[in-house]
């Protein structure tokens, strides 16, 4: 005689749900887990780094630098923007430096120039060593 597979009309049927509750304990406490090492880890502030004097023979060439004016130097020589490209025929890479808060809109505008098209720009970030404040060690 064959047993079927099937359950029989009439009788009732027991379901096993133990397994989905360990599956569900088991996700709960994963959750846990993961968003309490997130909500208690510290919060590290980012600081970036300042300068205010700087010698421009120990930057990059060429290097363009855009004051907080909008005006820009070559080399630390003044240049108006319509010669830029003129003067940078031979090189293909241009360093950049920009204010650190300076508008995106002015980084965008550098980097959409047609003329300047052929030229990798590359940004010229400077790292500072913090400076202790008077007392300090």
């Amino acid at each position: 005689m064959m047993r079927s597979i099937f359950p029989v009309a009439g009788r009732k049927t027991k379901l096993d749900t133990s397994l989905a509750i360990v599956n569900i304990v088991l996700l709960l406490i994963f959750f846990f887990l993961a968003t309490g090492s997130i909500m208690n880890s510290p919060d590290y502030g980012v600081d970036l780094s300042e300068t205010s004097e700087l010698p421009i023979d120990m930057l990059p060439q060429p290097i363009l630098i855009v004051a907080e004016d909008g005006s820009l130097s070559l080399n630390g020589e003044p240049i108006a923007s319509e010669d830029l490209a003129f003067e940078l025929i031979d090189d293909p890479v241009l360093h950049l430096m920009m204010q650190r808060d300076a508008p995106a809109a002015d980084l965008l505008a550098i980097l959409g120039r047609e003329d300047l098209f052929a030229t990798e720009i590359r940004l010229v970030t400077i790292h500072a060593k913090p400076v202790l404040e008077e007392g300090g060690s």
